[in-house]
């Protein structure tokens, strides 16, 4: 499918040279005079590496058919995630580069979409948001609270992130995986 230029939005995948990239981050520059500009920052889905480009917005740009399938997630096997189909029980195996730092929210049996370009895995897409059991806390600190005071937590998968003081070791959080920050209490 073709699409303007000036439409690339960040979590599209486009062609590039040829082949598949995401793009990672969009930029909309319109100058005194002249056409306007698309600064996007892309990520290559076959190789490794990422590439920054300019297009005039009225440029015409291919955009990649990706398909997606939900999948269980499983376990961590080296540098891969492994993905289990909850109706054929097929197995798959997402490189942990593909998914970014984001594998650090997933948790056993956590259903998500598996990104699918030619049959083969490019990516994970996570809920928006994530329930997680706070592992560690330490307790609050009663000294500086100007402004909105914070400390680190641990998360049940490991991943450590800063909360609000008033949350405990046991407490549920909702976390945006976007940001991968600390939302609400759940």
């Amino acid at each position: 499918m073709t699409i303007k230029a000036g439409n690339i939005r960040k979590g599209m995948y486009i062609l590039f040279k040829q082949a598949p990239h995401l793009v990672t981050k969009t930029d909309f520059m319109s100058p005194g005079k002249g056409s306007a500009l698309m600064r996007i920052k892309l990520k290559s889905i076959l190789g490794s590496g990422t590439t920054d480009f300019t297009y005039k917005s009225n440029e015409s740009v291919e955009e990649v058919e990706v398909s997606s399938k939900q999948m269980q997630y499983l376990y961590k096997d080296g540098d891969e995630l492994v993905f289990m189909d909850g109706t054929t029980f097929e197995q798959l195996s997402v490189p942990i580069e593909l998914v970014g730092d984001q594998h650090q929210l997933l948790k056993e049996e956590q259903q998500v979409y598996v990104l699918l370009f030619d049959e083969k895995p490019i990516g994970v897409r996570l809920p928006d948001k994530v329930t997680l059991l706070v592992s560690h806390a330490e307790d609050a600190d009663g000294g500086n609270t100007v402004g909105q005071a914070r400390k680190m937590v641990e998360l049940e998968t490991g991943f450590s992130l800063l909360a609000p003081l008033f949350v405990k070791t046991g407490d549920s959080l909702i976390i945006d995986t976007t940001s991968m920050s600390y939302f609400s209490r759940a």
